[in-house]
């Protein structure tokens, strides 16, 4: 058995790993439900494009609010490498999310891939960068 500090190690280290990784869960929801409102409201009402780049902005700015209220409340300590892993991690999951869901669909890899092209005018790419940076962003900032 070990001692109270080597439990709450071990919980503390299954928490800095499995709390973010909720965390990413509850954004995917939010990115579901934002594509809902991208399709049904925004893209009927302002067009096409002009719908895409609002709910970038719409998303980008639930993944700063989410991630400033998680990093916020959470009793973790994270340290900047671990701090960057959760970013990295969130990115990962995320593109990977969406090439999966273009393959279910059958979107050819080179139109999942042209979402991430900013000489062409997407924007897409602002999602993935905020959630590189926020975990380092508000882990940082609101630990000192």
């Amino acid at each position: 058995m070990g001692t109270s500090t080597d439990t709450d190690t071990e919980r503390s280290a299954v928490g800095a790993v499995g709390y973010p990784l909720g965390v990413w869960a509850a954004l995917a929801a939010i990115a579901v439900a934002n594509g809902a409102l991208r399709e049904i409201v925004l893209i009927p009402r302002i067009g096409e494009y002009p719908g895409h780049v609002a709910s970038t902005a719409v998303l980008v700015a639930a993944i700063l609010l989410v991630a400033r209220a998680y990093f916020s409340r959470t009793s973790i300590a994270y340290s900047r490498a671990e701090l960057l892993s959760v970013g990295v991690l969130w990115t990962l999951l995320t593109v990977g999310f969406e090439f999966l869901v273009g393959y279910v669909e059958g979107t050819p890899v080179s139109v999942t891939l042209g979402q991430y092209d900013v000489f062409a005018g997407q924007v897409w790419i602002a999602v993935p960068v905020a959630l590189l940076v926020s975990p380092l962003l508000f882990g940082r900032l609101l630990s000192d």
